[in-house]
């Protein structure tokens, strides 16, 4: 009798436990995959691809819901406050990091309620200027600048966003005095690259390297400590006359906080297997991204030591919080 019902307890208490802290059981439903930014942007194009990826690995579907609004912190919240189950997974990027220093409150906890998953992408910022900007080099954008103080222009696709810190770097490291002028996303910026009304601009490589090579604009560095494979004869900022200088962008995978850990491994293994597959190369080339797949740990590394450099960044350039 005492046997049967000790065995009575342990099926009980095992039948308490959900399905998805198992590994090998997960997933068994539906996956939302949340862009906090709107449809047509980088971050919505790399889940239209990746989705797909993991829906064929999985056999369940995966669901791309872009979840817009305040720089992407309404999506971001939607999966901080989602159950930790791994069937709500957030698509970022390194905006991501930026976020907890650009704005005064946020809804959540960027490191409690959000658990890193996999890095997905680097994405390499080009330093760009107007054709007639006298300078075909960093050095000589660097001479120009200090040369003629406060009347070179430099673009941004926003307050707080990539672009915007890659300048505010650029001129902490480089001491020039350089003139911010943010725009209302990629639409407002390359129009006003193109027309000259701002001479220099960090643009994400996806939308520097088209102009580059037909000549729109020119490039004379790249935000990353090594040069990239997409344009391997434009030399990182770093190695022209400004060390120090590396603010290469990445796109990666998060989920729920107190997701279980195994779910958690599981999702990173599977991305970073989808990302190194030939497919997915062949579309990122086309976009002049690169593929990395890092996993859990060294990720949970990066976003820590991420916030800090950017909080210490947005302090340094006097960015004002935002509401």
């Amino acid at each position: 009798m005492r046997q049967s019902l000790r065995a009575a307890l342990v099926f009980a208490a095992c039948a308490s436990f959900p399905l998805a802290t198992f590994p090998q059981s997960y997933p068994t439903k539906p996956i939302r995959l949340v862009v906090p930014y709107p449809a047509g942007g980088a971050s919505d194009s790399y889940a239209r691809v990746f989705g797909p990826k993991f829906t064929e690995a999985w056999g369940q579907q995966v669901v791309v819901e872009n979840r817009p609004g305040a720089g992407g912190n309404i999506g971001s919240a939607l999966v901080a406050k989602a159950a930790p189950d791994g069937y709500t997974i957030l698509l970022n990027t390194a905006g991501q990091a930026i976020a907890p220093a650009l704005y005064k409150k946020l809804p959540y906890d960027p490191l409690k309620d959000l658990q890193p998953v996999v890095i997905l992408v680097r994405s390499v910022q080009v330093l760009v200027v107007h054709p007639s900007v006298g300078a075909n080099s960093v050095k000589e954008l660097v001479a120009l600048a200090k040369a003629q103080p406060g009347k070179i222009n430099f673009g941004s696709n926003g307050i707080g966003s990539g672009p915007h810190l890659a300048g505010e770097l650029f001129r902490s490291l480089a001491a020039v005095d350089v003139l911010h002028i943010p725009y209302k996303g990629d639409a407002g910026l390359a129009p006003a690259l193109l027309a000259n009304e701002v001479q220099m601009s960090f643009l994400p490589s996806p939308a520097a390297i088209p102009l580059v090579k037909s000549g729109k604009l020119r490039a004379l560095g790249v935000a990353s400590a090594t040069r990239s494979r997409f344009l391997p004869e434009v030399p990182p900022v770093a190695q022209e006359g400004v060390p120090g200088y590396d603010m290469s962008t990445w796109a990666g995978l998060f989920v729920p906080g107190g997701t279980p850990r195994d779910i958690v491994h599981k999702i990173s293994a599977e991305g970073v297997r989808m990302i190194k597959s030939p497919e997915v190369q062949k579309i990122l080339d086309k976009w002049g991204v690169e593929a990395l797949g890092i996993g859990v740990e060294a990720f949970e590394a990066r976003y820590r030591a991420d916030i800090e450099k950017y909080a210490r960044l947005i302090r340094q350039a006097g960015i004002r919080q935002q509401d």
